[in-house]
């Protein structure tokens, strides 16, 4: 891959693949896990910390109006939800400076 390309998660698993030298399917597991325990765990109201690289966490969005994108003069209610986050951490910010 170079550089400055976009990464699928299939081109991710690949590499966690050949990095590790497990098979691809162990590495979709291993994809696959990573995935499912930041998921449940931001559900449940936690936070994933990977020191140096970043955390995931959940933030509560509070409902507001907003302007309907097929008709601009019209206001619409959105909706109060949860979104998921990324904070980078140190690490990773002073890598990509």
């Amino acid at each position: 891959m170079k550089g400055g390309e976009n990464m699928t998660k299939a081109e991710l698993i690949e590499k966690i693949a050949s990095t590790l030298d497990v098979p691809k399917t162990v590495a979709d597991k291993m994809m696959e896990t990573f995935m499912e325990t930041v998921t449940s765990t931001l559900k449940s109201g936690g936070e994933v910390t990977l020191t140096g690289f970043g955390t995931f966490s959940a933030k509560k969005r509070a409902a507001r109006m907003g302007v309907n994108p097929k008709k601009p003069g019209e206001k619409i209610q959105i909706p109060a939800m949860t979104v998921p986050k990324f904070k980078a951490g140190k690490s990773l910010k002073d890598a990509l400076r």
